[in-house]
């Protein structure tokens, strides 16, 4: 399934654990996989606490320091920030499924990360019995 979200701004993680959990259940698969993939070169996807935005904001802090938004790079486009933060991030993850739940940690959620927006963007989920 593809799911498309517009980011509101330049560098923010938008949770979207509801809408993998929403295709699972749609799906009626009890026990298998379920993988998240972003077809973006500037944008990314993980898996990270969700109960303290905090912890969201404090990692686009430490991005932002260790990869600045205007650093010596010499891509032309002026985004090489952007695509090594998605390139850390990551373009898929996968999560287990058992007994029709996401296996996920108490505290995790699943983000879509946007490092070069705002944008018009999309994610695609796929269920897999197993």
């Amino acid at each position: 399934m593809i799911y498309k979200i517009q980011t509101t701004k330049p560098q923010q993680f938008i949770e979207i654990t509801d809408k993998v959990a929403e295709e699972l259940k749609n799906s009626n698969v009890r026990d298998g996989i379920a993988v998240i993939f972003v077809p973006h070169t500037t944008a990314g996807v993980t898996i990270n606490e969700y109960a303290d935005p905090d912890v969201v904001r404090d990692i686009i802090s430490v991005l932002d320091k260790t990869f600045p938004v205007h650093g010596e790079y010499r891509h032309l486009e002026g985004n090489s920030h952007a695509h090594i933060k998605a390139s850390l991030m990551g373009s898929s993850c996968t999560v287990i499924i058992q007994d029709g739940k996401l296996c996920l940690g108490t505290w995790q959620g699943i983000y879509f990360c946007e490092f070069d927006g705002p944008r018009k963007r999309k994610f695609y989920v796929k269920i897999i019995a197993g």
